[in-house]
């Protein structure tokens, strides 16, 4: 795309809107960055563009979004948390402004094929096992596979880690890109990935889009847009996944039955095991009991990832080393320490109810849970149903402590539940009930945003209080 002097204007300074800002300056287009927060807020922000800044390629609107940056617009930006109903997107589409964003941009430059991973859990440990197994096949020691003369590279970002956007003129057609795409993202998109897989659509950000009609469309955008000549891999066991349309040849993943046509799926002796016959592959990946990430909801991760590579050209060697490997991603159940003969777990990631019950169901141990956080108007009934038969006591902090603490009275299960303002109050409590044998999980089911930043920094903060614990 040519986008020199092209006026574009970028809503949101987080990662993704700073990383679109550098890729168009350097394109030689003027760019407009604006944030709700004041410049006081945004100093460190500021000085990572300060080289592009000073040659005038990128200026900044601060404190908010005024209608006059859609003046000689030629393109508005909205980073990944900037809804698609404020004012000035809704003013800029009555002007005809086209709306983007930085995976759309990627998407249409990107010379690699992608693997794009969406859904309401799971997509970021299944984007990374998708990562690591193609790594295993094509970057890894001896087994590393050039094309020609140059080395195939495997890129791993969008909605985590890094924006892809700031690698694109390093990326070659025959590398390997693993992008995990939010619904955020997938609601301007009107392009789709060589192979998507929806790993589950559950309710969740309806803060954000209102219904789950809203939701489900913003996701389909990863299967709209494919051809005959596109993978889907959909997940068999959730209905909102699994009867997703696309016009792409379809691999099913599940727990169940082994499928009548192509898919993966665990096998009555635990055997986790994956056909599809165009690759000529009908194999076992490994044991249920082999690997080391808990539950069943990273079975179907791991599932999910083997079918995602091996379509873009790992072996069941690869996939097999790296799922019997793979310990997990930071604050998805992660064993923070043993003290006192009890377990803690970081499960921070968990900012739905549907991620909590499926924290819950991986242990058989009495659970202390930490429940709290800002709700995203989710409903909470069946997710306080399983608390009654997995919690010995409920520790609720934050914005959502009294909703969740009155649908447990509405409910009268037998819930013991106390009630604090801010996670280190919930910590001190939780140290204080649990006894030799529990497990002690942080699994909010709730976002971060009334106390953190986001949900790394809660996790980051509960590991830290964790281990300051006297013995």
């Amino acid at each position: 795309m040519n986008w020199l002097n092209r006026r574009i204007v970028i809503l949101g300074m987080a990662r993704q809107g700073l990383a679109l800002a550098r890729y168009l300056a350097a394109h030689r287009a003027w760019v407009i960055l604006s944030d709700m927060k004041p410049a006081s807020a945004l100093a460190a922000e500021m000085t990572t563009l300060s080289d592009a800044q000073s040659e005038g390629a990128i200026t900044f609107a601060l404190g908010g979004h005024p209608l006059t940056l859609l003046d000689d617009c030629d393109m508005l930006c909205l980073s990944g948390g900037v809804p698609i109903d404020m004012p000035i997107v809704i003013a800029a589409r009555r002007r005809g402004i086209p709306i983007s964003n930085d995976s759309q941009i990627f998407f249409e430059v990107c010379p690699a094929p992608i693997l794009g991973i969406t859904g309401s859990a799971g997509k970021t440990t299944t984007t990374t096992l998708a990562g690591e197994m193609l790594r295993a096949e094509y970057e890894s020691g001896s087994s590393a596979k050039l094309q020609g003369e140059t080395p195939i590279k495997v890129w791993v970002g969008g909605n985590i880690g890094n924006p892809l956007i700031a690698d694109l003129a390093q990326i070659s057609a025959t590398d390997r890109v693993v992008m995990e795409l939010s619904s955020f993202q997938l609601e301007q998109m009107t392009r789709s990935p060589h192979i998507a897989c929806v790993t589950n659509i559950t309710p969740n950000h309806l803060d954000r889009h209102g219904t789950m009609e809203a939701y489900i469309a913003a996701k389909s955008n990863i299967l709209k847009y494919q051809t005959a000549d596109d993978w889907a891999v959909l997940c068999a066991d959730n209905p909102a996944a699994a009867t997703l349309t696309t016009a792409a040849r379809t691999v099913f993943y599940t727990l169940g039955n082994e499928p009548d046509a192509d898919g993966a799926w665990r096998d009555a002796n635990g055997n986790l095991r994956i056909r599809i016959s165009v690759l000529d592959m009908d194999a076992t990946v490994c044991n249920t009991s082999d690997l080391l990430l808990m539950g069943d909801h990273n079975v179907l991760n791991v599932l999910a990832a083997s079918t995602l590579s091996a379509l873009a050209g790992a072996s069941v060697e690869s996939m097999r080393t790296v799922a019997t490997g793979f310990r997990g991603v930071p604050h998805r159940l992660q064993l923070v320490r043993e003290l006192r003969g009890a377990r803690y777990y970081d499960d921070s990631i968990a900012t739905a109810p549907e991620r909590l019950m499926a924290a819950l169901r991986c242990f058989q141990r009495p659970v202390v849970l930490l429940c709290g956080g800002r709700d995203k108007h989710l409903p909470w009934a069946e997710a306080v149903e399983l608390m009654a038969g997995s919690c010995r006591h409920v520790v609720l902090f934050g914005e959502m402590a009294g909703l969740v603490n009155a649908e447990i009275d509405r409910q009268s299960v037998a819930v013991q539940a106390t009630t604090c303002r801010s996670l280190d109050q919930a910590v001190a409590v939780a140290s204080r009930v649990t006894q030799p044998g529990d497990v002690v999980l942080l699994s909010p089911g709730g976002t971060s945003f009334d106390e953190f930043k986001d949900f790394a920094e809660r996790g980051d903060v509960f590991v830290q209080l964790v281990n300051q614990l006297g013995e």
